[in-house]
């Protein structure tokens, strides 16, 4: 792809209990791309977005942001976090949550008016969440407090969005809510990276990938690196089979 890169890692390396999480890791992730990181669990797919956003400090190597020091370019980044993460009893509604992602524009002292609930609410339009508004976050299912930090993320209109797992657990609305989402969101020339799951809906969902195992497997466009080749070397032993263009078949079943 002639494309300059959203995301650039040299290296990165992050240890924890001695041992490394994510190993020398070179990331280059073009602008303008839908793209998934995969891998087994344990692999440090999300250690990988953390260090990425800065969330986590890097034991080695370097992040660059459209070309920028990631801390420098924080503003152009738009960041749904796994749902496990969030402290769903915190007293917010849906409209206070997404509002929350225009902070950094307003600074914390100064308090949202009609201007910001607009923007919310048209960012909960987005997502198909528009009439849950006032619904208590921890009242709403997973898929729809997923679709609602997504309207989050979307009210910063950021330039790239990193999303931790955004489709993990969800109901089969939201996941095709979110999916339309973030292809509007590639299709308008941002640059989309997703954390996911999935083997078998990679093709559909996604045109970039990468493997990660620790190290990094392999990058780039969906076709060429999902490869079997690719996915074993990536989780070993048992993996899932492939129609011959690469793609896992539609019943999962798996070889050893």
């Amino acid at each position: 792809m002639d494309r300059s890169a959203a995301i650039r890692t040299r290296g990165l390396t992050f240890r924890y209990g001695g041992g490394p999480v994510i190993e020398g890791v070179d990331l280059a992730v073009p602008s303008g791309v839908l793209g998934a990181i995969v891998g087994p669990n344990g692999a440090g797919k999300s250690t990988l977005v953390k260090s990425i956003l800065g969330l986590l400090r890097a034991d080695d190597g370097e992040v660059l942001l459209f070309g920028e020091e990631a801390l420098r370019a924080r503003h152009r980044v738009g960041y749904v976090p796994q749902r496990s993460t969030i402290d769903w009893d915190f007293p917010a509604n849906a409209l206070d949550v997404v509002t929350m992602g225009l902070y950094r524009r307003l600074g914390w002292f100064r308090r949202p008016g009609r201007k910001e609930r607009v923007l919310a609410l048209e960012a909960l339009e987005r997502v198909g969440m528009e009439t849950f508004h006032a619904r208590h976050i921890g009242q709403l299912s997973g898929g729809q407090q997923q679709r609602v930090f997504l309207a989050r993320a979307l009210v910063q209109d950021a330039e790239l969005y990193l999303l931790d797992e955004p489709l993990a657990g969800v109901d089969a609305v939201s996941e095709a809510a979110l999916v339309r989402v973030l292809g509007q969101l590639r299709d308008a020339g941002k640059t989309v990276l997703a954390v996911h799951h999935d083997l078998n809906t990679l093709s559909e969902y996604f045109e970039w990938l990468a493997l990660l195992n620790v190290r990094l497997v392999a990058q780039g466009e969906l076709g060429s690196v999902f490869t079997p080749a690719n996915v074993h070397q990536a989780y070993g032993g048992r993996l899932p089979l492939f129609d011959p263009p690469g793609r896992p078949l539609a019943d999962g079943a798996v070889a050893a």
